[in-house]
């Protein structure tokens, strides 16, 4: 099984990938993870990211597709894959599409966890309040990564959806309740 699931900071993309990891054997990867990993392996690809990061720039689409294609391949993948913070723009799902075409792969599903943007900035402010931290620079923190996520990555929404891959959940429901929303997707 391979998934991407996407949302809002917030959302719970997290919870629900650890969950279908014990669940179905799935891995999921986090472009940060694998950065970290893969120059730690000390491998040609490693040592090119390294410089890249070294350097201040931003690691471009070919390597990070180069990276993920490297990545899917190791055992722990074998049963599958959960793509958490890849893709983020359309040119990196069309890249992605591309390299699982060309390993004669296909994604299972694309799944948008939605949620009620207020409510979850209500959910923050709550909990910084709880806390003892200041809500007013969580909530900032918060509506600059709402912000990001609203202009780089929500464009790939429509990019799944012209595909007929994309399904969406409610994610205002409980852990439980998103749980099995994305369970019956995959049956």
């Amino acid at each position: 099984m391979r998934l991407i699931l996407l949302g809002p900071p917030g959302a719970g993309k997290g919870t629900q990938a650890r969950r279908l990891e014990d669940l179905h054997g799935l891995k999921q990867l986090s472009t940060g993870d694998m950065l970290r990993a893969e120059i730690a392996s000390g491998s040609d690809l490693g040592k090119k990211v390294e410089a890249i990061l070294a350097a201040g720039e931003l690691v471009s689409d070919d390597i990070m597709v180069e990276m993920i294609a490297h990545r899917i391949a190791k055992p722990d993948c074998e049963k599958g894959f959960i793509l958490d913070g890849f893709p983020r723009t359309v040119a990196q799902a069309e890249a992605l599409d591309d390299m699982l075409a060309n390993h004669k792969l296909d994604l299972d599903a694309v799944i948008e966890i939605k949620v009620d943007e207020q409510e979850l900035f209500d959910r923050i402010q709550k909990r910084a309040e709880e806390d003892g931290t200041r809500a007013d620079d969580t909530v900032e923190v918060m509506k600059n990564r709402m912000d990001v996520y609203k202009n780089q990555t929500a464009p790939i929404i429509p990019y799944y959806e012209g595909k007929g891959m994309l399904k969406t959940v409610d994610g205002m429901q409980s852990i439980d309740d998103v749980a099995a929303q994305i369970d019956s997707i995959l049956l």
